[in-house]
C-alpha cells in the first residue's frame, strides 16, 4: 500500500540526512558504509512503478488541479521531494508569506546560503501567488536584488503578492526578510497559459 504521507515522510528522513551529510565529516568507514546503503536503497526504488505526475494532479476526472497531490513532488518547495527547501505557507490578506530556514546543503559562501537557491525559493513561493488565482502560468522572468548575506540555519520569511497584470503577464514582487531586515528583493512576471498546456506540453512562449 503506497501513502503521499509516507512518500513525505521518507522524503524528510532524506532531507535530514543530506543536510547532516553536509554539515558533518565522517570518517572514511562511515563514508564507504553509507555509500553502499545508498547504492542499494537506490537501486531497490528504482525497480518501483514510475511516478506520474500528471496523473496524480487529476482528481479522478480529466480536469488538473492545481496544487494537487503531485504538487507536492514539485522541485523547490515540495513536501515529496527530498532536495527541496521545507517551506511553510500561509496567507495574510493579499499577501503570501513563506517561513523556512535554509540548512548546510544549500550553503555557497561559508554561513550563507547560495544565491541560487534563494532565487530557486522566490521562483517557488511567487507561484502560491499564481496558485491562489487559479490561472495556471510560466515564469516569464525573475529578478532578484542580493541586498545582504542570506544567513544559512536561521529563520528566513517570504512576503509576496500580486502587484499587477497586462494581458497574459502577471507581475508579482516579494521580500526576504530575517528578523526586521531585507536580505533581498524579487520582481517577476508569470505568463498566464491555457489549462490544458499547462501539463506535459511545451511552453508556448
Amino acid at each position: 500500500m503506497k501513502t503521499e504521507e509516507e512518500r513525505a515522510r521518507a522524503a524528510a528522513s532524506l532531507r535530514a540526512l543530506s543536510h547532516a551529510f553536509a554539515a558533518h565529516d565522517p570518517e572514511d568507514g562511515a563514508l564507504a558504509s553509507l555509500a553502499e546503503i545508498a547504492n542499494e536503497l537506490t537501486l531497490a526504488v528504482s525497480h518501483a512503478p514510475i511516478r506520474d505526475r500528471l496523473a496524480l494532479m487529476r482528481s479522478g476526472s480529466s480536469e488538473l488541479v492545481l496544487g494537487g497531490s503531485g504538487f507536492e513532488d514539485r522541485a523547490v518547495g515540495g513536501n515529496s521531494n527530498p532536495t527541496s527547501v521545507e517551506l511553510e505557507i500561509r496567507f495574510k490578506g493579499e499577501e503570501v508569506i513563506a517561513d523556512f530556514v535554509l540548512r548546510r546543503a544549500f550553503e555557497g559562501a561559508p554561513g550563507r546560503a547560495h544565491g541560487g537557491i534563494v532565487a530557486a525559493v522566490f521562483d517557488d513561493v511567487t507561484g502560491f501567488v499564481i496558485g491562489r488565482l487559479q490561472e495556471p502560468a510560466f515564469t516569464g522572468e525573475l529578478t532578484v536584488r542580493y541586498l545582504a548575506a542570506v544567513p544559512v540555519d536561521q529563520a528566513l520569511e517570504i512576503r509576496a503578492r500580486l502587484e499587477g497584470r497586462e494581458r497574459r503577464k502577471l507581475f508579482i514582487s516579494a521580500e526576504l526578510h530575517t528578523g526586521n531586515e531585507i536580505v533581498a528583493t524579487c520582481r517577476a512576471i508569470y505568463i498566464t497559459v491555457e489549462l490544458s498546456r499547462f501539463a506535459g506540453a511545451p511552453d508556448p512562449r
